[in-house]
């Protein structure tokens, strides 16, 4: 049970598996007036630097699940590292349909909504774990402005322009499911680079100490295609950001 091999190579080096940056994650920490004690459910955590900084700066305790076996270990690692270890527990699991037998303060999915099969379904399935009150985050896309054609939809590596919505249609979008939008942190061009750049350093270190590899062919296609890719889609058309909802 994995995520497939080209993430785990692309993503290796990164704490934060999208375009979010360090100082955005405290700042969307800081915003949620986290107490201590509170305690976070995280659903597709990555390399568990939203739940590990969270515990360190604020005092949450938490629970994170994610389908990648290694991303798991270096979250477990990241805890050690800040000594937070008995606060957080990292579970190689896969997150979709995860219900929690104990209710959280917050239930996030923070850019992993295919768990429950789109927004509405992430939503509906972290409100199963979330407490009376609680705050839901999640983290998505949307269009910064609209694609002319499918083709650049593609470009930004969606399967359509119906992918994503724009802005305010995102946030109405979350109203119509019966939620206030409460906060929001969003993505900037300098957090899809940290993201996204970041990958192709990886892709080369990674070629250049696995060349045998019966995968180097692929990467070496992506680390050959996507410096040209991102800047003339992704950077330009798509927005990302982590919305805090509340039940109405």
């Amino acid at each position: 049970m994995d995520i497939p091999r080209i993430f785990n190579i692309t993503e290796s080096a990164h704490r934060i598996h999208n375009p979010i940056t360090p100082e955005k994650l405290a700042t969307l920490g800081a915003a949620l007036r986290l107490e201590s004690g509170a305690r976070v459910l995280d659903l597709g955590s990555g390399s568990g630097e939203m739940l590990c900084t969270w515990a360190r700066d604020h005092g949450v305790s938490g629970t994170g699940i994610d389908l990648s076996q290694l991303f798991t270990e270096q979250a477990k690692r990241r805890a050690e590292e800040l000594g937070v270890a008995d606060q957080v527990k990292f579970i190689h699991g896969d997150a979709a349909g995860y219900v929690s037998d104990e209710k959280f303060d917050v239930a996030a999915c923070v850019g992993a909504t295919w768990i429950g099969g789109g927004v509405a379904g992430t939503i509906e399935l972290l409100a199963r774990s979330l407490r009376t009150g609680g705050i839901i985050l999640i983290g998505e896309p949307y269009w910064r402005q609209l694609p002319p054609t499918e083709t650049v939809a593609k470009g930004c590596e969606g399967s359509s322009i119906s992918d994503f919505l724009r802005l305010p249609e995102l946030l109405a979008f979350f109203g119509r499911l019966g939620y206030d939008v409460v906060e929001m942190v969003l993505a900037d061009q300098d957090g899809w680079d940290r993201y996204e750049a970041a990958k192709w350093l990886t892709m080369r270190r990674w070629l250049e100490a696995n060349p045998d590899d019966e995968f180097a062919k692929d990467v070496r296609t992506k680390l050959t295609s996507e410096p040209e890719r991102y800047a003339a889609y992704t950077r330009e058309y798509l927005g990302w950001g982590v919305f805090a909802l509340m039940a109405r």
